[in-house]
């Protein structure tokens, strides 16, 4: 019977450092993961095989195919012999909806902007950011960005994925899930905040990532109006960060940042916010 593989593993190679010697190191995984919804496959996905379950609610709720957890009845994970499938299963009112997608969809499915089948819909938001009271000074930013160099594990291991983290104030990092894929990452802290019930507008979410579009609507998705990044965005999705009310912040050091969008919720003293 096949199982998960590890999310690492070792290999031996030839090191070159002035002088050629053997030596080993661990090389991060990536496996086919198939996403299945009432014995359909909508979209497979290159990942790290590790969270899953987080990687499928997730995915499902910043993609739209679900609007919280409990539209998902039953989910199993399946490895097989070319990949894993995370199985899921809809509740009716759901499920139907799914099925209607399917029939208005021309376009096959894929990675990224997975089965959409027109520019007016790869550039459509999904969901704006609504009122929120956070509010972070210069160190709480700085803090976070810190604060994620220290807790990943498989980065730290294989130096080859990406990670995205959930900061609270007062809390600190509450999440931080890893994946060779950006895009996985973010899908897997969205599964993990809302399967422990964390409401994405209590914070802020930290990458190590560039900022694309795609980052920009899976952060609306979760509802978090904050989203700091090591990287710097890219243009149409500062766009689409001001359409959306989410406050852009990139380039993120240890010695400063940069705010792109809606720079009212960074306070840089106690006595003026931008």
């Amino acid at each position: 019977m096949a199982s998960i593989p590890a999310p690492f593993f070792s290999v031996s190679h030839i090191v070159w450092a002035d002088t050629a010697r053997a030596g080993t190191r661990d090389i991060a995984e990536e496996v086919p993961v198939a996403l299945v919804y009432d014995a359909s496959t909508e979209a497979v996905m290159m990942a790290t095989p590790a969270d899953l379950e987080d990687f499928a609610y997730g995915f499902s709720l910043t993609e739209g195919l679900i609007s919280k957890p409990e539209d998902i009845r039953r989910l199993d994970i399946v490895p097989g012999p070319n990949g894993v499938e995370a199985r899921m299963w809809l509740t009716p009112e759901r499920g139907q909806l799914m099925t209607a997608r399917r029939r208005s969809r021309t376009g096959p499915t894929g990675c990224g902007l997975c089965g959409l089948d027109s520019l007016e819909e790869v550039l459509r938001l999904r969901v704006p950011i609504g009122p929120s009271a956070l509010q972070m000074t210069a160190s709480d930013i700085l803090n976070a960005v810190t604060s994620l160099e220290t807790r990943q594990p498989l980065g730290e291991q294989t130096r080859a994925v990406h990670a995205a983290g959930f900061w609270s104030p007062g809390e600190g990092l509450v999440a931080v899930r890893e994946d060779v894929g950006r895009h996985n990452a973010l899908d897997k802290l969205a599964g993990t905040l809302a399967r422990t019930g964390v409401r994405g507008d209590s914070g802020a979410i930290v990458l190590t990532s560039r900022v694309s579009v795609e980052m920009v609507q899976k952060a609306a998705a979760i509802g978090a109006p904050v989203l700091i990044a090591i990287s710097a965005p890219t243009a149409l999705a500062l766009r689409t960060a001001e359409a959306a009310g989410l406050t852009v912040i990139a380039v993120a050091r240890h010695n400063g940042f940069e705010v792109f969008t809606h720079p009212e919720r960074i306070v840089l003293t106690e006595s003026s916010t931008l």
